[in-house]
């Protein structure tokens, strides 16, 4: 497996993959509730093997583009979270957005921290300068590993994204890489 490395207890992160689709699926089911409260309203096919297939296959095709950077944590062949860098920005910004989650059932096993980690490690490779990330008030465990990983609060956007069946606050966290030039 190129490009995997371990994470605590056995977790191994690595490129997301086409064929991580029915392991995403069983992944979201056995969540749904879980990821609810921070996630926007998935539209019922989001929750089938075709709807999990499509969505495979799009951030695959972003990966290559060099758009996201999208990591899958397994525990065995069972997903034990996700990590992503999206929405990744040349010059002038030469940024991108954090966003993370663990399984219900792997909670407080430093897995979301070691994959924020490696993933701020793949972005100073890519020369990135900031990365952003933005949790609901309430998400305090979240807000610890970003603090843990350097990261520093700058505020809140109001009413910044539609969750939970209503607009919530997020609480904003940046991280600055480096101030070396960019790669023009």
């Amino acid at each position: 497996m190129s490009d995997a490395v371990v994470l605590p207890s056995g977790v191994v992160l690595r490129p997301l993959r086409e064929d991580d689709a029915a392991a995403m699926l069983d992944a979201h089911l056995r969540n749904r509730e879980h990821l609810a409260p921070y996630e926007f309203p998935r539209p019922e096919s989001f929750f089938t093997l075709d709807g999990q297939r499509d969505r495979m296959r799009s951030i695959v095709a972003k990966e290559q583009a060099g758009e996201v950077v999208c990591r899958v944590m397994l525990r065995g062949d069972e997903v034990a979270g996700f990590a992503c860098l999206t929405r990744i920005t040349p010059v002038p910004l030469c940024g991108a957005d954090l966003g993370y989650w663990t399984d219900a059932a792997e909670q407080g096993r430093g897995l979301a921290g070691a994959a924020v980690e490696h993933l701020l490690r793949v972005a100073r490779e890519r020369r990135l300068h900031r990365i952003e990330a933005a949790t609901p008030p309430g998400n305090v465990p979240s807000q610890k590993v970003l603090t843990r990983n350097g990261f520093v609060h700058y505020g809140t956007a109001h009413s910044h994204l539609f969750l939970n069946g209503g607009w919530q606050d997020s609480v904003l966290y940046e991280r600055i890489l480096s101030d070396d030039l960019p790669a023009v």
